[in-house]
């Protein structure tokens, strides 16, 4: 019988307003000399400068880096660990979308590290190579319903020299306080909230399908996706219900703790993507979502089915559930394509190819899959026709 490493996530403060619990966090974790770390637009709103005062009253010597891209780079890291040291700071809190969250747990690793982020990336047993005593405390904000990267051991980053999205692991990247408070995503523009919950749909899809035995993963991911199923259009639609926002903030953290089990194509064919293209994650996770489903069809028919029951869909057969899909995409303004959001002549089909198949996200798909299968998943999802 094959062997299996299961984890599940952190301590997690969740509810209305648990932001005023932010000092307590640090407090909590010895942190005296935060550095807290967002994007630029971000660092900008009344949220990050009223969360800069309140700690600051309490008696935080807080240090603010934002210097963060949406699909951030190993040059965004680097810069904040000199930061970090240079104000001698002691712990991280990541705050924000997916890049914000990214960003700031690889700080925290990389502040005590001697080699390059390259030499962890979620290949083998690279982890190992870490100096685990040197890992900064980090407590996790997140403002969008979408990565789930405040439940995840791992950072998606982007190596400028090679073009690559590199998936930075260690089990200490892990945040030790979450903090979910639906009031921080309230002001979350409908169109970010549809493409960050598409991600959190993908995440529970594709741990669920995934390869593995791992029967909690499972449970979580379906529960994952029957709240998206029920709250995500609500959020879109009526972006100041506070019960929605909740329930999409926890599918989103369920998704990346389901997603210890694997993932695959719709991730391996979306992150190049990201990175030659600048496309948001979550929207090409959203795009790519029934081409790769239809393409695993044969493999994942009986899971499928399963999710049907579970969420209750009235057509509980594979083809109920790709229009389900679709019919979800549609309602929320999501492009049926690749080529709506991106030229042909912009999109080097080969090249993208032989990344998705070297992506890790591939070991997790429920198929087998070579060069020439993404190469008919893009073809595919360029035109539009489902196979």
């Amino acid at each position: 019988m094959q062997k299996y490493n299961w984890n599940y996530p952190t301590t997690m403060w969740v509810g209305e307003n648990r932001i005023k619990d932010l000092g307590s966090a640090c407090k909590n974790l010895n942190i005296k000399k935060p550095l807290l770390v967002t994007d630029n637009g971000l660092a900008k709103s009344n949220m990050v400068k009223n969360v800069l005062s309140n700690l600051k009253k309490e008696g935080f010597s807080i240090k603010l880096y934002s210097n963060v891209v949406g699909n951030p780079t190993g040059v965004n890291v680097n810069e904040g660990v000199e930061y970090f040291k240079k104000n001698n700071c002691d712990g991280v809190i990541a705050f924000g979308g997916g890049s914000g969250l990214d960003v700031g747990k690889a700080i925290a690793f990389m502040s005590g590290q001697t080699l390059p982020i390259w030499n962890f990336v979620d290949v083998g047993d690279n982890w190992t190579k870490a100096n685990t005593e040197k890992i900064a405390p980090i407590v996790a904000v997140p403002t969008t319903a979408g990565t789930g990267s405040e439940t995840g051991r791992a950072s998606v980053i982007l190596n400028e020299d090679t073009g690559v999205k590199n998936i930075i692991f260690h089990p200490k990247f892990l945040p030790s306080i979450v903090i979910l408070d639906p009031v921080l995503t309230l002001e979350l523009p409908a169109k970010i909230t549809a493409a960050t919950g598409m991600d959190a749909l993908a995440h529970n899809l594709e741990a669920y399908c995934a390869k593995g035995f791992h029967p909690m993963a499972d449970g979580i991911a379906l529960e994952g996706m029957r709240l998206i199923n029920r709250w995500l259009l609500e959020a879109v639609n009526n972006g100041s219900n506070i019960e929605a926002r909740m329930n999409m903030l926890t599918a989103a953290s369920m998704g990346s703790t389901s997603f210890q089990k694997g993932l695959g194509a719709i991730h391996s064919l979306s992150h190049p993507i990201n990175a030659l293209n600048n496309i948001h994650h979550g929207l090409s996770n959203a795009i790519l979502m029934p081409y790769v489903l239809t393409y695993n069809k044969d493999v994942i028919k009986d899971k499928i089915i399963k999710i049907c029951h579970y969420l209750e869909l009235k057509d509980k057969s594979f083809d109920g559930f790709i229009n389900w899909v679709l019919d979800l995409r549609k309602k929320l303004k999501i492009p049926h394509k690749l080529s709506e959001v991106i030229d042909k002549k912009d999109l080097n089909i080969d090249r993208l190819s032989k990344m998705a198949l070297e992506d890790p996200s591939t070991g997790g798909n429920p198929k087998k899959l070579t060069v020439a299968d993404m190469k008919i998943m893009y073809q595919h999802s360029m035109s539009g026709n489902l196979f």
